[in-house]
């Protein structure tokens, strides 16, 4: 008796202990959590508390739940909500909370029961089984008036209420919506969902979540609200899946404190969990809604994990991936590269929205692959006829944008082009001038076929075009060196000019640069029109080009050149006809002439010596991967040459990448190429039309 009195007495005090154990722990916690209600969201107290989880004074695995039930208790009191019927925000915060608890404690019972329930019983139920034959929100609302469905089953409903309204058209999608925010039986639904989110699997949360909000429940709206904050306290549960699915949801939903919240949150999930990511597209859907303003040091993380699950990339992926590096704004030139491979090797298998993400997502980048760029111009040019006119047009403005000049393409096109010129409507054919006019494509013997097709197209839209359009269409046409006089006369009529002057000031500067242009090519290239056509004084504004500064690597190249070259002058910085800028003219006698000091003064420049025009271009002004000038530098070159000058083309790149010796020596070998030997003389390209 003794004994068991004793044991006893140790089974209490053990319990005692455990209780004083547990009772301190729910005091912590309390205390936490007063704390951090109290505290704002950039407070002493919260990075205190961080800076301890990091530090290991907590559980990795607690770091989320104390700042979710701070979040709890701060963001959502801040959240507004708009009025919309039943599922507005209403009542307080804390009336809500004692709600959910006290349904939790009733219906947990029932929740143990529903999950040991088979999943073959629960597919197979008359309730399921109605919901596979719904083809509509309506009819899913339908359904749920004959049945009480379970807070599984509501999850099903609005998921298969989305899924249903996916395979429409936009036009019965917006009428299916409207018939089923007018159904009486979808506040319920809503309610039910509202009230069963705490007690949602995981997964079921986060497929509701992302549904209602595909289905255009207002966002700020008091269901989503709360399932907004339900995802935030239960963040450490989620898997893999359920995080790819609710980061998905959110890339897309707007700014609010709650989203905010679940987005800062998954940010720490995705940074401790990133280690254990197993699937290439839970990575990619995490990546995308960290967004831009992720610390480098995690992108550097990303960026490993992503290279460490290559092998994995399917063609989908490769893609994606570019496009979600987009949206991140981060250049990791392996994974691109990897993913450029990936794509060229199947062209074939990838549809056009795909092909279009995928460059519009390189120049956002500024990622350009030569290899890339190129598969794809010449998979467009050889399958033209499966591709519709816009299409091709989307196409090649996307390459003019990446400055890139798809050859094949633009071949090919002009061959569409010239055959049936006028399938092309107005904002085609000025899509159509800006590329080839940007790009200074030579199309060789097609040339004047195809700039004649494009002028008669053009003139048949004359009454309809406005000054701008017009403008543009006369400014790309000349820099292509085609003048044709309908669209000069119209746009060169008082009536005409008089609405330029009468445009925006913001606008003021863009017209002046394509009216200058369009002055300088009717003096410089002195086209033959029916009657001479010139530009009124009032359109030009002032054409003197903005100072420039003296390009000092290569003023101290020239000089270095220049000093073993008896007779010859060096001018830095000349402005020619007010408008082109040389950043040096080298005057060198021709053979068996005086020198240029002692020519006489009836005598021009031009008939007694060699003039070499230098001028230090940006990679920008040439056709990415050639030496090919693009459209206003073509016509600068263009019009030097009129004048006279030898243009000779070199590149801040070219200039700074070399020792003073080596710079010396290139300039030499560019300026006066005949100090080389014929093998190593240099090919000049064209660089006008």
């Amino acid at each position: 008796m003794a004994g068991w009195t004793e044991s006893t007495g140790n089974v209490w005090k053990n319990m005692h202990a455990i209780c004083q154990r547990r009772m301190s722990v729910l005091v912590v916690e309390e205390v936490l959590r007063w704390t951090m209600r109290l505290c704002g969201r950039g407070s002493q107290w919260q990075h205190l508390l961080i800076t301890s989880v990091k530090h290991g004074s907590f559980p990795r695995r607690q770091l989320v739940h104390i700042w979710a039930t701070r979040q709890r208790h701060t963001c959502l009191t801040r959240c507004g909500a708009d009025s919309v019927r039943f599922y507005s925000q209403g009542g307080t915060h804390s009336d809500e909370v004692e709600e959910e608890e006290e349904e939790h404690l009733s219906l947990s019972t029932e929740i143990r029961s529903a999950e040991s329930v088979p999943q073959q019983r629960y597919w197979k139920s008359p309730f399921m089984s109605g919901l596979q034959k719904c083809v509509s929100p309506s009819d899913v609302l339908d359904l749920t008036c004959q049945y009480a469905a379970t807070h599984r089953q509501v999850s099903n409903c609005l998921t298969h209420m989305w899924s249903s309204t996916k395979k429409m058209s936009d036009e019965q999608r917006r009428y299916e919506l409207q018939l089923m925010f007018e159904h009486p039986a979808f506040d319920k639904l809503l309610q039910n969902a509202m009230n069963g989110a705490w007690h949602m699997r995981i997964e079921d949360l986060a497929y509701s979540l992302l549904s209602m909000v595909n289905l255009g429940v207002p966002q700020r709206s008091r269901v989503i609200q709360t399932y907004l904050r339900t995802c935030q306290e239960k963040l450490n549960d989620f898997d893999e899946k359920s995080l790819s699915i609710l980061a998905s949801c959110l890339e897309h939903m707007e700014s609010s404190p709650n989203v905010g919240a679940l987005r800062d949150g998954i940010r720490l999930v995705v940074e401790i969990r990133l280690s254990g990511i197993k699937t290439v597209m839970a990575l990619q859907t995490m990546m995308r809604l960290l967004g831009k303003d992720v610390p480098l040091g995690l992108k550097r993380k990303l960026e490993g994990k992503a290279l460490s699950m290559t092998d994995q990339f399917s063609l989908p992926n490769a893609q994606y991936m570019i496009s979600t590096m987009a949206t991140m704004g981060f250049y990791s030139k392996p994974i691109l590269n990897v993913c450029s491979k990936k794509i060229i090797e199947n062209l074939h298998g990838i549809p056009f929205n795909r092909l279009q993400t995928v460059l519009h997502s390189c120049k956002e980048l500024h990622y350009r692959d030569s290899d890339l760029l190129t598969g794809v111009s010449d998979y467009v040019a050889s399958t033209l006829d499966i591709w519709s006119k816009k299409q091709v047009l989307l196409f090649l403005s996307v390459f003019e944008s990446l400055v890139f000049c798809p050859t094949a393409l633009l071949e090919a096109f002009a061959e569409r082009t010239i055959a049936n010129p006028d399938a092309l409507t107005l904002k085609d054919l000025l899509c159509v001038l800006k590329v080839y006019s940007s790009l200074n494509h030579d199309l060789k013997h097609h040339r004047q076929q195809f700039l004649d097709g494009l002028s008669q197209a053009l003139a048949t839209y004359l009454p309809k075009m406005s000054m701008f359009e017009l403008l543009k269409s006369v400014y790309c046409f000349c820099l292509l060196g085609h003048f044709p006089s309908p669209l000069l006369e119209q746009l060169l009529q008082s009536s005409t000019l008089e609405q330029c002057n009468n445009t925006a000031s913001k606008f003021h500067k863009n017209l002046e640069r394509m009216f200058q242009t369009v002055d300088l090519c009717l003096r410089l290239d002195r086209p033959p029109l029916p009657r001479p056509l010139s530009v009124h004084p009032s359109v030009l504004g002032d054409p003197a080009p903005s100072s420039t500064s003296v390009k000092l690597s290569l003023s101290q190249g020239l000089h270095s050149v220049l000093g073993d070259q008896a007779g010859t002058m060096l001018q830095e910085m000349v402005v020619v006809e007010n408008v082109y800028v040389i950043d040096g003219v080298i005057t060198k006698p021709l053979p068996s002439q005086t020198p240029v000091s002692e020519v006489r003064e009836e005598q021009s420049p031009a008939e007694s010596s060699l003039r070499i025009a230098v001028i230090c271009a940006s990679p920008s002004e040439f056709c990415y991967g050639t030496s090919n000038a693009r459209g206003p530098l073509a016509v600068k070159i263009r019009h030097l040459k009129i004048l006279g000058y030898s243009p000779v083309l070199v590149t801040d790149k070219e200039l700074q990448s070399e020792c003073d010796e080596k710079r010396t020596e290139f300039l030499r070998e560019k300026i006066f190429p005949e100090h080389q030997s014929v093998d190593t003389e240099p090919k000049l390209e064209q660089l006008g039309p």
